[in-house]
């Protein structure tokens, strides 16, 4: 299966919580329908993100990065590769690269939290980032890279005071899958 159809599959059974969720999914199946190259970064019409926000239940806090490009605290995330099989592996992939945790992150299982869609410049429009959320283990030691311009653990209550209003509903629906 390639990852193209893995994004399609993933998309169709995602329920969401609410009409905004169901609307936006519809959004990506129907760019998905329309780009065969739509999870890759040259597809100029936009395309699929994978990303985790990596948390730490038993500690209360969430691992959040200073995004190099972007200036903002955000969960781990990026592009999809040549070698990425699912959108599952894209978003633990990538948590892993940003955070620095080597083993042990595990996603959350359900499938993706939230979807997010957001503009980028030229010559691409459209980051569609399917969002999942990655436990960390209660030893993990996290590392800068070369991605980052900071890492950090930020209790749950402090979040909303450094992220932008993505990342403060990622780790609100996180919480109420995990019932934390």
């Amino acid at each position: 299966m390639s990852l193209h159809e893995d994004a399609v599959l993933v998309l169709k059974a995602y329920e969401g919580h609410d009409e905004a969720q169901r609307e936006l999914r519809d959004v990506y199946l129907e760019h998905l329908a329309a780009h065969p190259d739509g999870v890759y970064k040259p597809c100029e019409a936009g395309h699929v993100t994978g990303s985790a926000l990596v948390i730490d239940p038993s500690r209360g806090r969430v691992l959040l990065t200073l995004h190099k490009k972007l200036g903002l605290w955000l969960q781990m995330g990026g592009h999809c590769e040549a070698g990425d099989g699912t959108l599952a592996e894209v978003a633990l992939r990538e948590a892993v690269e940003e955070s620095g945790i080597a083993s042990g992150l595990t996603l959350v299982p359900g499938g993706p939290v939230r979807l997010d869609r957001h503009p980028i410049p030229a010559p691409c429009n459209w980051h569609l980032d399917v969002q999942y959320a990655a436990l960390a283990p209660a030893d993990a030691v996290a590392e800068i890279s070369e991605e980052s311009l900071d890492l950090r653990w930020f209790p749950y209550e402090e979040v909303a005071a450094v992220a932008d209003t993505s990342v403060v509903r990622l780790l609100e629906d996180t919480r109420a899958r995990l019932g934390v």
